[in-house]
């Protein structure tokens, strides 16, 4: 095999199998299902592309330019991991906690949206943080922070990055855009207890997020070089006595 297709397919591959297990479009499906059941047919078919395509950009900027985003505003990882756990498990809480009742379907939605509702729904909390949340910025940030050496090489990293994330986007699409059929195929009781464990896993993931934060800024301040410290009047030293 030559070394450039190869290096492809390892690049495609450690993306694809670092990020898609963090999104989890599958699991995701029954939140984003009960978020999304006042839309029509249509409205919902607009609402997973217009998802598939934010996961999309977010996912490729994280791994190209999160760093250096991260590094203008003087942010880390751990910082944005903290930060972005309790959100993850502020959302996850209230979905634990809302009226078990049955997400209406596309026949029974009764308020209409415009674009820009659906654009602002779309981004967020659909694309962030529940389906592209901290764990996966941080893992596309840290993918996109092993930058090979050689053009060449780097442009079959960016057309590695560029297509793995593509599968990933499409992943969530489908996962999205059938979540009604199969929310009709499980019925009203299964699904309540599949979204139920659904919003106890993402408060779960949540705490779990905030707490790698929260380790890592201890670890840090644990390797903090310790600062000088002027010493008091009383220790200092004695003149040192004539020989």
């Amino acid at each position: 095999m030559l070394p450039e297709v190869r290096q492809f397919l390892e690049t495609l591959l450690l993306a694809v199998g670092a990020l898609l297990p963090i999104v989890n479009p599958l699991g995701g499906a029954p939140i984003y299902l009960a978020k999304t059941g006042d839309l029509s047919v249509d409205e919902h078919r607009d609402m997973s592309r217009r998802v598939a395509i934010n996961c999309f950009m977010l996912l490729l900027v994280s791994t190209f330019i999160g760093a250096y985003v991260l590094d203008f505003f003087g942010l880390s990882i751990p910082a944005v991991q903290v930060a972005g756990g309790a959100v993850v498990c502020a959302i996850g809480w209230n979905l634990l906690n809302e009226p078990d009742a049955m997400p209406r379907t596309a026949n029974d939605a009764v308020r209409a949206t415009t674009s820009t509702d659906l654009a602002r729904r779309a981004f967020y909390p659909l694309t962030m943080p529940l389906t592209v949340g901290p764990g996966s910025i941080s893992v596309a940030i840290t993918l996109g922070a092993n930058h090979a050496h050689g053009v060449e090489r780097v442009l079959i990293g960016l057309a590695a990055g560029i297509i793995g994330t593509a599968l990933i986007s499409l992943s969530v699409w489908l996962a999205y855009a059938y979540a009604e059929r199969v929310a009709l195929w499980l019925g009203h009781t299964r699904l309540m207890v599949l979204l139920r464990l659904s919003a106890f896993i993402v408060l779960c993931i949540g705490v779990q997020i905030t707490w790698n934060g929260i380790k890592a800024l201890a670890s840090e301040m644990s390797f903090a070089p310790p600062t000088a410290s002027t010493p008091d009047k009383g220790d200092a030293a004695a003149p040192a006595k004539p020989p």
